[in-house]
């Protein structure tokens, strides 16, 4: 049983770097987690790298009209 289990996370910048460590990391500690990025090539190569529990939402978050995608 993990820290997160049950838990949803949504990490901003989560297809490279910190944003991404921090979604495996998170996943190990049984969170579903779903992780924005601008390039949806990179989102699916981190989903791919994450294995599970992972969704992805491809936009800006400094855009209104992405953030509506991300909680629709």
């Amino acid at each position: 049983m993990g820290k997160l289990d049950g838990k949803v996370a949504v990490i901003t910048g989560g297809s490279s770097g910190i944003g991404l460590a921090t979604a495996k990391r998170f996943v190990e500690e049984g969170a579903h987690v779903v992780i924005t990025g601008r390039r949806e090539k990179e989102l699916k190569e981190a989903a791919d790298f994450i294995g599970r529990n992972v969704t992805t939402v491809a936009g800006d978050v400094s855009r209104l009209e992405d953030l509506d995608q991300l909680y629709a």
